[in-house]
């Protein structure tokens, strides 16, 4: 994984009244604990990945002793199906994924565990990748608890809140027989608090403590006529006990003010940002006491409506903070409101922004036209200082778009592909989730459609035989194991699809911080697993099968050459094989640092850039892409252009001089050696070449 967390897995042992220090997936994973959890799960996927992360970690010292069992799901949908222990036995469990795109693939396993329902508590941890920072689709997970039922939680950011809403989240589970999930936005998941813990709560059922009996009860079957004896107890017993229990906890938070009429109602997880705003505009103060009447939702389905009528009762106006689409929230809010014929104003996406995430600017903008008067004076000034501050700049930040990482084995087959297509001519190239998204920016330019995590393949079934040459698509090995696999190779297969696909197989699941997936040879448990691509397309029946090693661009170039023209039918697989630079440098760099410390020989190459030859026509850049090639001044007066330049930060995996080479580009780059600590033998030698060099020089 990109990082441990091995020191501070030691704090979810921490007993009663004891304090817990660190960020809030730490919290998370501390509050299952204490809720007696018998098994967790999940697929990484940002905000969420490090609790899989967190998990993997805690797994031989805090896990195994307590009979917790951790599973490394192979996609979204076999972690929700995972929580279908809890419809039979009272063992609580939770997931975790990335959502909205984890939901959506989940989807099918959420509606049939929330019709059937659960005994055991069944929790999941979404992470809403959400707003101008997110990598994904712009939709949240609320559509999905109200089109299946599920309670939904956005907790108010705080360690101990997040803690708190964990254990009430199985408890609400319980009692509504419903699946909760806790929403988490990115803030939330990486903030740094403190909490005050409880001690861990060992499982009635574990792998320590294991079931003596199978238990079967045929109206827990997602199958008719159980289906529609389950659709009339979600709204006639179950939702109405989730709004009970919501209730009698005390989830939900007033926070009362001096103003009578007027309120704000909005999710919990935008309190920081509003109580924050409301002070700037001399409605709150630094401790979170508002003049301004809140309603915060920690719970935001099934919304309580009792609960809602009377924070509306006797108020002119009230503002919904509500970050998304479809506004959900102020939907039901005036439907309860109409209902009950008060007269209330409420406002929402009208006064707020209908869409993007809610940041510090947003909210208070939206505040101070709410408010009026004197906040928005008071707003108008604020925005004039911010403005100063732009000024200051002068200019406005560069743009950052994501790239590969210096020495990635995955751009190189992007220059050979590019090579190719410059001499056979461009085809359709069907992109995936992943690092190799990339290649869609420049200087590739390759990625006609993403639909999906594994879906690379599947989304060019169409275009494939209605081109006028043969089609690419592209999969990571992640992206194969998760859904790949059966959606892309066995479906083109079926078909009989002549097309090809390349799968990038770098070891780990690699964009969402090296977790381990079958390529990797270990699961998360430390466990060894043998799992191989090629065996498993061989395995249906592809014949066509190479693979090669992408910094050998050469090689590749000539096997992509050879799929686009072979007269041979079917599907057509290149695996290109390289280990995920991160992740070799995190190993290759201690080993290095101790050899050197230890005064032993280090041989490293480094490549660079004769400027005498370069004539700084920039073809190399377009062709590669690496980070650590770049510009700088030629030295020579009598030329204005820059030329190529390879900085300090290259790892010497030589692509940019295989790509000079297999693109028959100008042969200004070239290796060296860098040794450190050379033996007798090689400083006399060195010293002979010297002084030959410089008499060669002086003649």
């Amino acid at each position: 994984m990109e990082r441990s967390f091995a020191e501070e897995v030691k704090q979810l042992q921490l007993g009663q009244g004891q304090v817990l220090r660190g960020e809030g997936i730490l919290a998370i994973t501390k509050a299952l604990l204490q809720s007696g959890v018998s098994y967790v799960g999940g697929y990484p996927g940002a905000p969420v990945s490090h609790l899989l992360d967190v998990m993997a970690d805690a797994n031989e010292p805090v896990l195994k002793p307590m009979g917790v069992y951790l599973d490394a799901s192979a996609n979204e949908a076999a972690a929700a199906a995972l929580l279908g222990a809890s419809i039979n036995y009272p063992m609580r469990g939770a997931v975790t994924w990335k959502s909205i795109v984890g939901t959506n693939v989940a989807a099918d396993a959420l509606s049939n565990l929330a019709s059937s329902g659960v005994i055991g508590g069944a929790l999941i941890v979404v992470g809403e990748d959400y707003g101008a920072g997110a990598s994904v689709i712009q939709e949240r997970t609320h559509a999905f608890a109200l089109k299946s039922s599920l309670c939904l939680f956005d907790p108010r950011p705080s360690l101990q809140t997040l803690a708190r809403m964990v254990e009430e989240g199985f408890g609400i589970s319980e009692a509504s027989n419903l699946p909760a999930v806790i929403s988490l936005r990115i803030r939330a998941a990486h903030m740094q608090g403190s909490m005050v813990c409880k001690d861990n709560v060992r499982p009635a059922i574990s792998m320590r403590d294991r079931l003596q009996r199978h238990s079967f009860d045929y109206s827990r079957i997602s199958h008719p006529p159980s289906t529609y004896t389950q659709e009339a107890q979600k709204f006639e017993k179950r939702l109405p006990a989730a709004r009970r229990y919501v209730l009698e906890r005390g989830l939900n938070e007033v926070i009362p003010g001096e103003e009578k009429e007027i309120g704000i109602i909005l999710q919990g997880g935008l309190t920081p940002t509003a109580l924050r705003a409301l002070e700037l505009l001399g409605q709150a103060d630094v401790f979170g006491r508002s003049r301004i009447p809140i309603l915060v939702l920690n719970v935001i389905h099934p919304l309580v409506p009792e609960q809602v009528l009377d924070f509306l009762e006797g108020k002119r106006r009230v503002l919904v903070l509500e970050e998304g689409m479809p506004n959900f929230i102020e939907q039901e809010i005036k439907a309860l409101a109409y209902d009950r014929a008060l007269s209330v104003r409420i406002e929402g996406k009208g006064t707020v922004t209908a869409q993007g995430e809610y940041v510090p600017e947003v909210v208070l903008a939206a505040l101070a036209r709410f408010l009026g008067g004197e906040a928005e004076t008071r707003r108008a000034a604020l925005a004039g200082h911010v403005g100063r501050g732009r000024q200051i700049l002068e200019t406005p930040l560069p743009k950052r778009p994501p790239a590969f990482c210096t020495g990635c084995p995955e751009r190189p087959m992007f220059s050979a592909l590019k090579i190719a297509q410059r001499e056979l001519g461009e085809t359709h190239v069907a992109a995936d989730i992943g690092c190799h998204a990339f290649a869609a920016l420049p200087p590739f330019n390759q990625g006609n459609t993403i639909l999906g995590y594994g879906l690379g393949l599947a989304s060019s079934s169409a275009v494939a035989p209605t081109f006028g040459k043969r089609v690419i698509s592209i999969l990571g090995d992640g992206g194969f194991w998760h859904s790949g696999l059966t959606t892309g190779v066995a479906n083109a297969v079926f078909n009989k699809q002549d097309s090809i696909v390349v799968v990038l197989e770098n070891f780990y699941t690699s964009a969402t911080g090296q977790q381990s997936n079958p390529s990797t040879g270990r699961n998360p448990r430390g466990d060894n697993v043998r799992m191989s691509i090629a065996e498993t397309i061989r395995s249906l029946g592809v014949s066509w099968i190479r693979v090669v090693n992408p910094y050998k661009v050469g090689n590749t170039l000539k096997t992509v050459r050879e799929a686009m023209t072979t007269a041979a039918g079917g599907l057509k697989v290149i695996i290109a094989r390289g280990e995920c630079q991160l992740e070799r440098q995190r190993r290759v760099k201690p080993q290095t640092a101790a050899r050197l410390k230890a005064g032993g020989r280090v041989e490293a190459p480094r490549f660079g850039v004769d400027p005498d030859v370069c004539t700084g026509d920039k073809s190399c850049m377009r062709f590669n892409g690496c980070p650590s090639l770049t510009l700088k001044e030629s030295g020579d007066p009598l030329r204005d252009d820059p030329v190529a330049h390879v900085d300090q930060t290259c790892v010497g995996c030589g692509l940019c001089g295989e790509v000079a080479h297999a693109a028959v580009l100008c042969p200004s780059f070239y290796e060296a050696r860098v040794v450190h600590n050379p033996g007798w033998r090689e400083r006399k030698l060195q010293s002979f070449r010297r002084r030959v060099i410089g008499v060669l020089q002086r003649a």
